[in-house]
């Protein structure tokens, strides 16, 4: 038996569309596509499956023979050879890096390390140790020759989680499109990435999750051959003498963000385009984030405060659309 025939192909619904739930990347999963030929549905699912376990097993830090764990156990003593693949990664990285101005920063481990989500919230780090790990930060240092990288100091760590999901959004979309799939909607935890429609419209209709209440909606967008990306607090999150800390850091500081915001929404052309602007515009803040968001080309951004939303022209004309 191949592998494509020991996949289960999801049944069609009565508007045509396929939906398969699973989990990767560490978080829930949803494909929904429409095609009516399952030998072409069979095959779409078996690459892409394919493909997202692949580049979990080479770029996750939490399994230990990945090419990212090699990286980081190396640190401070030798270079890694690496592929061209990684080196892809890596050229993104930085270029994520310099259009961020420093926000997404993928060295940023050894501050993810002392934010430990599974102890923190019983007790704050000690300041001394975030001051350690935030001295072990800054993809500056990161050295690269031609298939070779260096992390130079021990405890230095890369995790590329602050855009792994969105890049591989947009490589199941274009594995979708390659077999000839027009109506589409990849989503893994929560960023996606929509193409054509859900047939019945010629758009997907996107809830817009409430970060003041998580579980609820307070929206809704029409979105076709566009990404969505979301990045907020709403679930992640714990209180120490009144404080409130979300599960973002600031690079700048080292502690967790602490500027008003709750949550951020990001159309853009690419999931991975709306990966960037969405974590920068919630360390960013309101004005600075929203200013952000401003010198994306067809970026388009809500953001959501404790009191309140705003959001920009283009994104408000989408949510006309889907009501």
């Amino acid at each position: 038996m191949n592998a494509t025939s020991a996949i289960s192909i999801p049944q069609p619904d009565t508007r045509g569309i396929r939906r398969l739930e699973f989990r990767a990347l560490g978080t829930h999963c949803v494909i929904q596509f429409r095609h009516p030929v399952e030998d072409v549905a069979r095959d779409f699912l078996a690459d892409a499956l394919g493909w997202l376990s692949a580049f979990e097993a080479k770029f996750s830090r939490f399994r230990p023979n990945s090419v990212i764990s090699r990286i980081n156990a190396a640190a401070g003593s030798e270079w890694v050879h690496v592929d061209g693949e990684t080196e892809r990664l890596l050229d993104i990285a930085a270029d994520l890096h310099r259009i961020t101005n420093g926000i997404l920063d993928p060295t940023m481990l050894p501050l993810l390390r002392v934010w430990d989500w599974k102890t923190v919230h019983e007790k704050l780090p000690d300041k001394a140790a975030i001051k350690a790990a935030h001295g072990l930060t800054g993809f500056g240092k990161l050295q690269r020759k031609p298939g070779k990288v260096f992390l130079p100091r021990a405890g230095m760590g890369l995790d590329f989680g602050g855009f792994g999901k969105e890049f591989a959004v947009d490589q199941l979309v274009s594995i979708a499109r390659d077999h000839g799939i027009q109506d589409a909607l990849i989503d893994l935890g929560r960023d996606l990435y929509a193409i054509g429609g859900n047939g019945q419209h010629p758009f997907w209709h996107i809830g817009l999750e409430d970060a003041r209440s998580p579980g609820t909606c307070w929206g809704g967008l029409a979105v076709s051959d566009f990404g969505v990306a979301v990045s907020g607090d709403g679930l992640r999150r714990f209180e120490h003498n009144g404080v409130r800390y979300g599960h973002i850091l600031d690079p700048r500081s080292g502690w967790p963000v602490a500027n008003g915001l709750r949550g951020v929404t990001v159309l853009a052309p690419s999931c991975l385009q709306a990966g960037i602007y969405s974590t920068a515009i919630f360390v960013l803040g309101l004005k600075d984030g929203l200013r952000f968001a401003a010198c994306g080309r067809d970026v388009e951004a809500s953001v959501q405060t404790d009191t309140g939303a705003e959001a920009t022209p283009g994104f408000i004309r989408r949510q006309v659309q889907a009501a």
